[in-house]
């Protein structure tokens, strides 16, 4: 398939008040996931293994996990490759909200100091980053400047 056939199917790069908006969200959002992704990818391969207790992921599945989490952290940031760093990145948030909903988080803790998890940080992670792949990153990105 041709690049400008690709292409066709990026959404249009929003400029003025939205373009600062998204650029700001980007910032905002791909510094939450690089900081979410640190720890991952210090020990990729049993990063969801808390406690010593197996997390019954394999391990090259929990080095994606990370790799794509922190990497897609820093494409966001830049406005680059913005559709595929947002398809990662909901594709992890979806496995996230997955387990808490099989392990019967709550949505938000009834107490905010409560011990336990919610999914709620996870449901929103993956709203913005459907967010990001179905309206794109904005005038103010690499992807503008390199396919616009």
């Amino acid at each position: 398939m041709e690049l400008q056939n690709l292409l066709s199917y990026l959404p249009p790069f929003l400029g003025g008040v939205a373009g600062w908006g998204l650029f700001l969200l980007r910032l905002i959002w791909g510094t939450v996931m690089v900081l979410y992704g640190l720890p991952m990818i210090k020990n990729p391969f049993h990063w969801l293994d808390l406690g010593g207790k197996p997390s019954g992921f394999p391990g090259f599945l929990q080095a994606i996990g990370a790799v794509t989490i922190f990497t897609g952290g820093f494409a966001i940031i830049a406005g680059l490759l913005t559709p595929l760093a947002a398809l990662g990145l909901a594709g992890a948030m979806a496995v996230a909200l997955g387990m808490h909903l099989k392990n019967g988080n709550p949505l938000i803790k009834r107490i905010p100091d409560a011990p336990g998890d919610s999914y709620e940080a996870s449901l929103v992670y993956l709203a913005i980053a459907l967010l990001f792949l179905f309206v794109g990153p904005g005038s103010l990105s690499l992807d503008s400047l390199l396919f616009h």
